[in-house]
């Protein structure tokens, strides 16, 4: 159902849309460039951009409708979930403007069109950000000089005294360092060769010239992505969270990809202390894994890294068998379903919502060969040489001085009574060129059926979540810290404070 959108809401709408546009480009060209010689990359982001323009507003209204977005934040910044920094906070509102950005350029929709998706998406990520990011006040990590320190300082007490420390070459340090490896490579092959399923959150600083960096990773075993079933059916976790602390070393950028830069280098042998957690939609906040003592971890460590090398060369076989269109399909489907977590913590979740690809995005794949994939993205989100894509000539955008903007706003004129078409509606229908998923979801509550799942969920609310505790935030504890209600949300909130899986 339509409504009227309002001055207000086009305000706030450009204003964040002109922040994605800008924070986009600076990303896009000072960090590496993404590129594979396995996977068709090029095409599959460009029709997962496609894809998240004509299915995103549809999904996010219903998730919102069951749990609202700044809730779903406060969820977040308890735990790790896939909705984080890169995924939910910059990817899933910047890759829905993208696709909505291919279709102004090839003259299929006008800028007013889908006016209210366009406020819708952004509103929702823009509540999510507010409250995700509430302990440090900032929307993005760029607008806090590329930091990213939305962990209270509970959870960073408990990190505080279970950490255990190492020294360059014990079995601890050289475990944590083999699994990181691992991790890595694993998850960047599971996620077709792409970035979304490693995060970095910090830096925090642990005194003595000491930081901590928040290493996160996620989708490792039987879940959403139907080519992981079967694989690493041994590792009892899907996510896994490892802080480390790094001596003398400064993290001087953690930015909205999740990308890190030190000084004077990333180099193994500054990391000081380490530990091991996981946590997902039915966990009080992160569970400790392994860390009775150093040598219980390390033996851990070193027991997930041989089970992770296996999945590695059983997922290898998998894939090589795999046709063109599958390889870009499910790119493709990684890309777009980066917002898929927020289903799973309202229970709202769906195979077909996220890991097919809709029938309008379709259309285009006829389009997305190597040759002009490569060059529709180069103007897309590096060369900004799209006509739409110029503002006027007086006009220096915030980065390159340039009159030019990666993302096009939406026109005030639908205020005036301008036509424009509000929506791309809500009926879904798509399918994929990849096998059906047939396995089960690997939680803290076991492999359980997505029925189960869901149901579990919404009948579940994390101790600190509880209204007692929600809005209990710094400000109120460095006025109230001696208080028993300060000391029940401090016990309750530290890693393995209130108990395991619900």
């Amino acid at each position: 159902m339509t409504r009227e959108l309002s001055y207000r809401d086009l305000l706030e709408s450009n204003s964040f849309l002109r922040n994605l546009s800008d924070t986009t480009y600076w990303l896009c060209i000072t960090r590496t460039v993404q590129e594979s010689k396995l996977f068709p990359m090029n095409p599959y982001m460009l029709l997962s951009y496609l894809n998240s323009f004509y299915r995103l507003p549809t999904l996010l209204r219903e998730i919102d409708a069951a749990v609202p977005a700044e809730e779903l934040g406060d969820r977040v910044r308890e735990a790790r979930f896939k909705v984080n920094t890169v995924n939910a906070a910059w990817g899933m509102p910047t890759f829905y403007l993208l696709g909505r950005e291919m279709l102004l350029g090839w003259g299929l929709i006008r800028p007013e069109d889908a006016a209210e998706d366009v406020h819708d998406v952004l509103d929702f990520t823009r509540r999510f950000n507010l409250s995700y990011h509430r302990n440090d006040g900032h929307l993005t990590n760029k607008e806090f000089g590329d930091r990213s320190q939305f962990l209270p300082e509970r959870t960073l007490d408990g990190f505080s005294d279970q950490l255990h420390g190492v020294s360059a070459g014990d079995r601890l340090h050289t475990a944590t360092v083999k699994l990181l490896a691992q991790l890595s490579q694993y998850a960047f092959l599971a996620h077709c060769e792409c970035r979304i399923g490693i995060h970095n959150s910090g830096p925090y600083n642990w005194g003595d010239n000491r930081q901590l960096l928040v290493r996160d990773f996620f989708d490792l075993s039987e879940g959403d992505y139907p080519w992981l079933d079967g694989i690493a059916v041994s590792l009892p976790h899907n996510n896994l969270t490892i802080p480390i602390v790094f001596a003398d070393t400064n993290f001087r950028l953690v930015d909205d990809w999740a990308s890190f830069e030190a000084e004077p280098g990333y180099d193994a042998a500054a990391i000081a202390a380490v530990g091991m957690y996981t946590s997902d939609p039915l966990t009080e906040g992160y569970i400790p894994v392994g860390m009775d003592n150093a040598e219980v971890l390390a033996e851990t460590m070193e027991h997930y890294r041989d089970i992770l090398a296996e999945a590695t060369a059983d997922l290898w076989k998998r894939m090589a068998t795999w046709s063109r269109e599958q390889m870009i399909d499910a790119g493709a489907l990684v890309y777009s379903s980066v917002a898929k977590d927020f289903a799973h913590l309202a229970g709202t979740y769906r195979q077909s919502d996220w890991l097919e690809l809709d029938a309008r995005a379709q259309r285009f794949k006829v389009l997305m060969n190597d040759e002009y994939a490569r060059d529709q993205l180069a103007e897309l989100v590096g060369l900004l040489g799209l006509p739409q894509q110029k503002s006027n000539p007086y006009s220096m955008a915030r980065y390159s001085g340039l009159n030019q903007n990666m993302i096009s706003a939406v026109p005030y004129s639908i205020l005036a009574g301008d036509d424009y078409a509000p929506t791309v509606g809500d009926r879904l229908s798509g399918w994929s060129s990849l096998e059906a998923k047939t396995g089960l979801w690997t939680t803290s509550a076991g492999r359980i059926g997505i029925d189960d799942y869901n149901e579990r969920v919404r009948g579940f609310t994390p101790a600190v979540h509880d209204p007692a505790f929600r809005y209990l935030d710094e400000e109120w504890v460095k006025w109230n810290h001696s208080s028993p209600r300060a000391a029940d949300l401090y016990r309750l909130g530290r890693p393995g404070g209130a108990g395991e899986a619900r």
